[in-house]
């Protein structure tokens, strides 16, 4: 069968020309699938044994000024109840998930521009104070050079800015009033500063085709972030993508399959996404080559309020037993939790801390 002699090359060459990939991509024949699903585990479990890794993920605001057109949390969108944590609220958050041995915490908010420069680095200077051992990832979305610049000499580790598509016309018709090339800037422009940083895209857009796949996936082979996030789209009643069908499971682990086997060093969540449209997303994700969870560590009461997407799994429960259920979930795909920074594999070799 050609196509597990595709992956059995891009198993050993970490590449695979345009139009292999997307035969593999619009594959839907079982023994390919579980053949993909096969080595890809094998190559995340070569460069991290059967770790996975715990971030906690708080949510500190869903202000946002943009209108993407398929985020539930767009400006035009009047129905959210907005909110913003104080940085008490935030720190408290902290000191719960320190103490559930949580060590990288994962600030992410919409594109709030009450929170200046001033403010986000006093916030991560107090937490870098208070847990010096703990990573700060942020995701706040596209910013100055020199305010990136100032995020990581206050302490910040790394940052999360998903491409979301690597095709310039897609991207700029779901983001008016951005630029695909500000995107990309944003990303090379983190990369050089020096964080850890994660790109990312999501699977079944409209629109999206497998040549936009294919094109996502060349992105990242020559970006080569640390962290890739892939997730399915869900459409949100209140955006203009209401009346779209959204991405689909196998889709989103095939794409997770191939990232891992063209990056394969990249730290690769489970999303929350994959766990709200089947129950058993995030440990098929993690079977097929993913090695983060991100539980929340948001009060209880803001977390159905930060909707980027409905239904969203898990928002009431409290963090001590989100962390419980997520390392069963883990632990029953034969993995198990690594509660440390969980950073980048080459990461300590190539710089100093």
């Amino acid at each position: 069968m050609k196509e597990l002699s595709y992956i059995d090359y891009l198993f050993e060459r970490e590449n695979l020309d345009d139009s292999k990939l997307g035969e593999l991509i619009e594959s839907n024949n079982p023994k390919v699938l579980e053949y993909l699903y096969g080595k890809s585990l094998e190559k995340k479990i070569k460069y991290y044994d059967k770790s996975i890794y715990m971030r906690g993920l708080l949510e500190f605001t869903n202000i946002c000024k943009l209108n993407c057109k398929y985020c539930g949390l767009r400006w035009d969108n009047k129905n959210v109840d907005r909110y913003r944590l104080t940085e008490e609220q935030i720190l408290d958050c902290c000191s719960t998930g320190y103490q559930l041995g949580y060590r990288t915490f994962v600030l992410q908010g919409g594109e709030d521009s009450y929170y200046t420069d001033d403010k986000l680095v006093k916030l991560i200077t107090n937490i870098k104070s208070n847990y010096p051992a703990a990573a700060i990832t942020l995701s706040i979305g596209e910013k100055a050079y020199e305010s990136y610049k100032k995020y990581f000499n206050a302490g910040a580790d790394r940052f999360l800015l998903r491409h979301e598509t690597a095709d310039k016309d897609l991207y700029n018709s779901l983001h008016p009033g951005s630029s695909y090339e500000n995107r990309v800037r944003c990303l090379k422009d983190l990369k050089e500063i020096g964080y850890q940083i994660g790109a990312g895209f999501m699977t079944g857009l409209p629109g999206q085709t497998t040549k936009h796949l294919v094109k996502d996936l060349r992105f990242l082979k020559n970006l080569d972030p640390h962290m890739i996030g892939i997730g399915p789209f869900i459409p949100h009643s209140e955006t203009p993508l209401a009346n779209f069908s959204g991405g689909t499971v196998e889709l989103t682990l095939k794409m997770v399959a191939l990232t891992r086997l063209m990056i394969p060093k990249a730290l690769l969540p489970s999303t929350t996404a994959l766990g709200t449209i089947d129950s058993l997303g995030r440990e098929k994700a993690i079977r097929a080559g993913a090695n983060v969870v991100m539980p929340n560590l948001s009060p209880t009461n803001v977390r159905e309020k930060y909707e980027i997407y409905e239904n969203k799994i898990c928002t009431g429960d409290e963090a001590a037993h989100c962390r419980q259920c997520i390392e069963k979930r883990i632990n029953s795909t034969g993995s198990y939790v690594d509660m440390g920074r969980g950073d980048y594999v080459d990461w300590r070799t190539n710089n100093v801390y």
